[in-house]
């Protein structure tokens, strides 16, 4: 992921933000035809100091499902539109429109597994993750026959990662009048998206 000096950031507690916000990702391998393969998928994650792990799994039928090795995933986070016309000294030759994101690109190891209790380990755990997140409380039951047969269908992975790079396009480089602005212009739109992104702004402004 091409990410200039003023763009990047070390603090990985911006990765859990952006895994707690969007644990659903982009996995990318490469297929046997040399081609890459992507899958969207949902995801557990996992951080002990510098070390990081997602879980998930494929469909049995998802080429990707019979890749191992080294991966990347992409990892999503808030964005939006800036236009120049919000800046102070928008007559300034360098002020132009762009685009305001916080994404992730993670480079590492992947291991797939079809042990059946690993596999019902991981569907319990995310199922447990998915319904808090909604208010809800349905469980995989293992002991149930009906449900353990679903498992017949997956294949699960674990993603070790070796590298994490952040980043974070959050107009720090302007001047704070600038940003200042942007954040007030975001904070007016009627889009959700856009009053997201400010707020991450005003974190990033809070921390620097």
């Amino acid at each position: 992921m091409f990410t200039p000096r003023a763009f990047v950031e070390h603090d990985l507690a911006w990765l859990d933000s952006l895994l707690a916000r969007d644990p659903f990702v982009t996995l990318l391998t490469t297929g046997a035809d040399g081609l890459p393969e992507l899958t969207r998928l949902p995801v557990l994650y996992r951080r002990d100091g510098e070390h990081i792990e997602l879980q998930g799994h494929w469909a049995r039928a998802n080429p990707q499902a019979r890749h191992a090795g080294i991966a990347k995933v992409l990892v999503d986070g808030p964005h939006g539109y800036v236009s120049a016309s919000w800046y102070p000294d928008k007559e300034a030759a360098a002020r132009v429109p762009t685009w305001n994101y916080a994404s992730a690109e993670l480079r590492g190891h992947l291991q797939p597994f079809d042990d059946e209790d690993a596999l019902a380990t991981l569907v319990a755990s995310l199922s447990d993750r998915f319904e808090a997140s909604v208010g809800q409380h349905w469980r995989f039951e293992p002991e149930r026959d009906d449900q353990r047969r679903q498992l017949r269908g997956i294949v699960g992975f674990r993603f070790r990662v070796e590298q994490a790079q952040v980043k974070l396009k959050l107009s720090q480089n302007h001047p704070d009048a600038n940003r200042e602005a942007v954040i007030a212009a975001l904070e007016r739109q009627p889009a959700p998206a856009s009053r997201e992104l400010a707020q991450w702004m005003r974190w990033h402004q809070s921390t620097g």
